[in-house]
């Protein structure tokens, strides 16, 4: 069985999330347990999916209709994380300055910069080849 589909994606995410745990808590100087979510560097989405796609990349070739399916769900979901969910992070921002301090404030973190994206895009292929050559080797 190949279990490189299955854990790439998950150990993309799991890098990426402790990555940005220790940015956060190294730029608060303590645990940043409040940042944990949307937003941030690196994007935990653009490294899961484009885990995914550098895998069958890797495996199957560029060529293969898997690796098409695989990149367009990627453009999906990096189009999303730059642009829907960081106009959802402006429109929170304008709502809670138009609210009261008595209301719970809606989260204002959404969505990435280019920067946060680019560096997840850039651990999801990291964390793809380590996966592929550990596959090669086992």
């Amino acid at each position: 069985m190949d279990w490189g589909y299955a854990a790439t994606p998950f150990a993309a995410w799991l890098v990426a999330g402790c990555l940005k745990f220790a940015i956060n808590s190294f730029k608060s100087n303590k645990p940043a347990f409040g940042l944990i979510g949307y937003g941030g560097l690196p994007s935990n989405h653009s490294a899961i999916v484009s885990s995914t796609a550098a895998l069958v990349a890797l495996r199957e070739g560029i060529e293969s209709p898997t690796f098409g399916v695989a990149v367009t769900l990627a453009f999906i979901v990096l189009l999303d994380a730059s642009s829907l969910r960081r106009q959802v992070g402006r429109h929170a921002e304008a709502i809670n300055s138009l609210r009261g301090t008595d209301s719970v404030p809606l989260r204002e973190r959404m969505g990435h910069t280019r920067v946060e994206i680019a560096a997840g895009v850039a651990l999801g292929c990291a964390v793809a080849l380590a996966v592929h050559w550990l596959h090669k080797i086992t």
